[in-house]
């Protein structure tokens, strides 16, 4: 551009006042000031934009025409500034979070009613699949965070661990268990599992498969919470996360298996992308994961 931007929000203002003292006390400058950059723009175009007056100034035939374009520009960007604030102040945008049913309901549920209270304008928006699939809408742009099991790793993707949580077997409140149950005696149960493609379930067949058990379930479902109703109908036993499953135990709706190795813990994390900044929506959001604040 030939000429300052500043140069046309000088004349902008100042065929809006029709004055260069008004102008000048809009725009927190001294009238010299005003006076030097008309005089420039003036000169860079060739043309006199100002009539000046006794009562002020007053366009030229040349200098309306450049008003009526310029007077579009100056509210395209004032209407851009207002957005910015909006969306700094989180009085707008969007936050994108992909997340399983299970963590969803069961996790997510009082940061997401927390986070609508105190910003009600943001839209949220959720999009429900595998880890994997999580990932990739993350990847693709189409999702800011993703709240996955773990373990996992991504080079393109910084993930940080939110929840620990515990995987254990339960059998409903009329099943007779042992005190104790090895790796082994629990593969020989007639066991109900979530389905191969998840990563939890991935996760529980390679730590079984390292202790010389194999696992062969009777039943595969999708949703965690049928893991726990027929678990307590007795069709079987099943593997769920202790921590999401907190009712149904207090209730005596189904009852622990004690395991001689409890398995190892692992965690919920929050992936997104590590080369590409958040959105002041999507920081807010984590930074209410980070602090833990559900109440």
């Amino acid at each position: 551009m030939k000429t300052k931007l500043d140069y046309y929000r000088i004349f902008y203002e100042t065929a809006r006042f029709s004055s260069f003292s008004s102008a000048a006390q809009h725009l927190y400058i001294s009238q010299s000031a005003i006076s030097q950059c008309i005089h420039q723009l003036e000169t860079d175009l060739g043309l006199r934009l100002f009539a000046r007056t006794r009562r002020g100034v007053s366009l030229t035939t040349e200098g309306a025409l450049l008003f009526e374009k310029i007077s579009t520009a100056m509210e395209a960007i004032s209407q851009g500034e207002t957005i910015m604030e909006r969306l700094r102040h989180l009085e707008s945008g969007a936050l994108s979070i992909a997340a399983g049913d299970t963590v969803t309901s069961h996790y997510l549920m009082p940061y997401l009613e927390k986070f609508h209270a105190n910003h009600p304008e943001i839209r949220i928006e959720m999009a429900n699949s595998y880890s994997a699939n999580m990932v990739r809408l993350v990847k693709e742009g189409k999702a800011d965070l993703a709240f996955i099991n773990l373990p996992m790793e991504d080079e393109a993707l910084t993930i940080e661990p939110c929840l620990e949580i515990h995987d254990v077997f339960v059998a409903g409140k009329n099943f007779r268990a042992k005190k104790k149950y090895t790796e082994t005696e629990i593969a020989e149960l007639p066991l109900i599992l979530l389905e191969k493609n998840s990563s939890s379930r991935h996760y529980l067949d390679t730590v079984f498969s390292e202790k010389g058990a194999e696992l062969s379930p009777q039943i595969e479902i999708a949703a965690h919470d049928l893991l726990l109703r027929f678990a307590a109908i007795h069709l079987g036993v099943a593997c769920v996360v202790e921590e999401f499953s907190k009712e149904s135990l207090a209730n005596g709706d189904v009852q622990k298996l004690c395991l001689a190795s409890p398995l190892p813990p692992r965690h919920i994390g929050c992936a997104y992308i590590k080369d590409r900044p958040l959105s002041l929506a999507a920081k807010a959001f984590l930074e209410l994961i980070r602090g833990g604040e559900q109440e």
